[in-house]
């Protein structure tokens, strides 16, 4: 074995790992949110919440990515460390579905189907098909899915070039001699572990093995104590990601780890003892693709039936060796928790983002309704909620809007990338409510202080006027929570009417100052009052037009609110309906 095929070696990896990466990526994308929905709607139960755990795994053909996606779920707050148990047991047994695929390149017959069962048979006509796709593919489902065949076929590739390089291994003494030493399980563990967690991927390290043993020269006794190596060292990427993370975080890593080491401490010596007591048999059987495959399956199966009765153990257990700090158990939670490390679970990140958005909107929602409230009747303890609640769409837009810059510059499936371009959109809007909200209360002080009273017409016209604000803050804050379109069709007719009311008692609030029926300084109160009105019904408008215009594939508002105003007999209808329920002669 010279130069040249190490060169290979590493050219085999590189392909390996770039396939994988590629794979991984595109096959999260098509999941799209339904990952994140998945890991929500897991219960208490076990069984369901491996099955999610060994499917989410599948998808990103990664346990330490989903592992990682655990860390950042946790440390943002959405799950508790406990609810990740199960779903690290699931994910342990769904990376090792790569390994039998690997393992298909040991195959051997003369059959044509059998032989197209090989890797390397079958994957030129997937990166074939996969590069047809990418460059006839108008969709983006379709792009994707043509570049995880051909992402499927550079990953096979890279394991051929891998099993080229070290074919020469076999007639080598030296490799043979570096082999006997490796029947040491201390030492095969250590190896296992170290070559895992440099390359950080299971797959990959088990693949080296795979390609290794066609080599003829490795033993199953010697592979035994490097899968299990492996096992351990895939943990590294965990460890890694909770730095800087918070003690649930790190627990997240730990009990990872944890199950792992465990795991190593009982089957190691079992396994041991079982082929000593049946006379080395099975340790002398040459390993090859498939059996490296097995043992990888069986382990990780083995060691899931083992703790998995013990998890309130193992979960006591993590918990005394990461202890909480006490800074953590008295700072308050901040109001924007979501981890970058979920930037590597773009899906995810787009949903929980959307989640806080929706936060938003109810927050907003109920500052409004509560600064209408105080123009009544005002409180202090309402002036204090609708100051906090401000405070809390300020630090929302500020951090969420930080927050998605970053994530739009991840690869994004198109129906997240319009996602992300919505909520963009809307998230000024709803803290621009709360300004509004904080507006209002200044006219609810100085009324209060100064004892304003408007006259009975005043009164009458700024009831039919907040009546119409408060639907349209309900249509709109429903049409978003929803994703309800004909909902937000009907926001921009009601925010004509309301743009009317303010111009119509604008216009009669100056009669009543001619005739010396109201005051120059009540005369200010209510035009200040008129403004926030009508802004809140254009904010509105702005969000119920961000909801549309997703559905519509597009962002161009200007076109959008010209064409239903001068094309649209629906938006006439609905206008005409809404002049009527809100006319100030009624």
């Amino acid at each position: 074995m010279n130069f040249f095929s190490i060169l290979k070696l590493v050219l085999g990896l590189a392909f390996f790992l770039f396939g994988m990466n590629v794979m991984s990526a595109n096959l999260e994308k098509l999941a799209g949110g339904r990952l994140e929905n998945s890991l929500k709607k897991m219960t208490s139960n076990p069984i369901l919440s491996m099955i999610v755990g060994a499917g989410i795994t599948i998808a990103m053909q990664s346990s330490s990515a989903t592992t990682v996606m655990l860390v950042g779920l946790v440390n943002s707050g959405i799950m508790h460390f406990s609810q990740t148990l199960y779903v690290i047991f699931g994910a342990n047994i769904g990376t090792t579905l790569t390994a039998w695929i690997l393992s298909l390149s040991g195959i051997s017959s003369d059959n044509f189907a059998i032989q197209m069962l090989k890797p390397e048979n079958f994957s030129p006509v997937l990166a074939i098909i996969g590069v047809v796709l990418l460059m006839m593919g108008k969709t983006d489902k379709k792009k994707s899915i043509g570049t995880i065949f051909a992402g499927f076929a550079v990953l096979m590739y890279g394991m051929e070039f891998m099993k080229e390089s070290v074919s020469p291994l076999a007639e080598m003494p030296a490799f043979t001699d570096m082999l006997v030493k490796f029947s040491n399980p201390v030492l095969g563990v250590l190896i296992g572990l170290v070559v895992t967690a440099v390359i950080q991927s299971s797959a990959a390290s088990i693949g080296i093995l795979q390609a290794l043993s066609l080599t003829g020269s490795i033993s199953c006794g010697v592979a035994i104590p490097i899968v299990m190596g492996q096992n351990i060292g895939t943990c590294a990427t965990s460890l890694l990601s909770c730095i800087g993370t918070n003690s649930n975080a790190k627990r997240v890593a730990a009990v990872h780890t944890s199950i792992k080491v465990i795991g190593m401490l009982i089957c190691l010596p079992v396994y041991y003892f079982a082929d000593k007591a049946l006379g080395s048999h099975f340790s002398s059987i040459t390993a090859n693709p498939a059996n490296i495959a097995l043992i990888h399956t069986v382990f990780n199966v083995v060691i899931t039936a083992i703790l998995m009765p013990c998890s309130k153990l193992l979960v006591k257990f993590v918990n005394k060796i990461i202890r909480e700090k006490e800074t953590e158990t008295v700072e308050k939670k901040p109001i924007f928790s979501l981890d970058e490390l979920l930037l590597r679970s773009p899906s995810v990140a787009v949903s929980e983002c959307d989640s806080y958005t929706s936060t938003m909107a109810i927050i907003a929602q109920d500052a409004i309704l509560d600064s209408f409230r105080i123009l009544d009747n005002y409180e202090q303890t309402l002036d204090d909620e609708i100051l906090r609640k401000e405070d809390d769409l300020d630090s929302l837009e500020d951090s969420l809007g930080s927050y998605l810059v970053k994530l739009s510059a991840q690869a994004l499936s198109d129906e997240d990338s319009r996602r992300i371009s919505k909520m963009l959109h809307v998230i000024g809007d709803f803290e621009r409510l709360g300004d509004h909200a904080v507006n209002l209360l200044r006219v609810a002080r100085e009324i209060n202080t100064k004892n304003i009273i408007f006259s009975g017409e005043a009164e009458k016209e700024l009831e039919v006027l907040r009546n119409a604000s408060v639907d349209i803050l309900n249509l709109t804050v429903k049409s978003y929570l929803d994703n309800d379109v004909a909902l937000a069709g009907k926001v921009e007719p009601l925010e004509q009417v309301i743009d009317g009311l303010t111009a119509q008692i604008r216009s009669n609030h100056i009669s009543r100052l001619q005739s010396g029926n109201c005051t120059i300084e009540m005369g200010f109160i209510l035009s200040d009052m008129l403004t926030n009105y009508e802004r809140i019904s254009d904010h509105c408008s702005n969000i119920a037009v961000a909801v549309t215009e997703l559905y519509r594939g597009s962002f161009d508002t200007h076109r959008y609110l010209n064409s239903i105003k001068s094309d649209s007999d629906e938006f006439t209808k609905i206008y005409a309906q809404y002049d009527s329920q809100y006319s100030l002669n009624n």
